[in-house]
């Protein structure tokens, strides 16, 4: 089954190496596809490879690990990993899908914009960071797009 991330995905998390769990603002189901290979396509599907979108980060705002990504310039379709891409229990979040996030007993809740919300087993701070970081890709996006216009 093909899948590409759009405006309404919300999540993307690892069951295992050859299953993802989709959540969208409406519906959550399974591809029989891991996530790396479900962000990777929808760089695709949009006309870059993962590698271009990555090395376009690097370029923006000098950050290479655990880099968050734009997917699609146009919507501001941006992604943020929760740990390395290449681990197996790596999480990726649409950035402009999360409302609020949280500190709950070491782990971290977020809320989406639909009000939906899911606890992880990352640390506040790790999570904040990854945030911080898909947050300033996409102002340097937004600015250089406003200096086109």
């Amino acid at each position: 089954m093909s899948y590409e991330v759009n405006s309404s995905t919300l999540a993307l998390i690892p069951l295992n190496n050859f299953e993802t769990k989709v959540i969208e603002m409406d519906n959550t189901f399974n591809i029989k596809k891991s996530v790396f290979e479900i962000i990777k396509e929808s760089c695709e599907y949009f006309g870059s490879t993962y590698l271009g979108r990555h090395e376009g980060t690097k370029k923006l705002i000098g950050i290479s690990h655990k880099a968050p990504i734009i997917i699609e310039e146009s919507k501001s379709i941006i992604y943020f990993p929760t740990t390395s891409p290449r681990l197996e229990k790596c999480i990726w979040f649409s950035l402009n899908n999360i409302k609020k996030y949280y500190n709950i007993n070491g782990k971290t809740e977020i809320l989406f914009n639909n009000n939906k919300s899911i606890k992880i087993n990352i640390s506040y701070g790790s999570f904040d960071n990854q945030f911080l970081r898909a947050t300033k890709l996409e102002s340097v996006l937004r600015k250089r797009k406003d200096t086109i216009e």
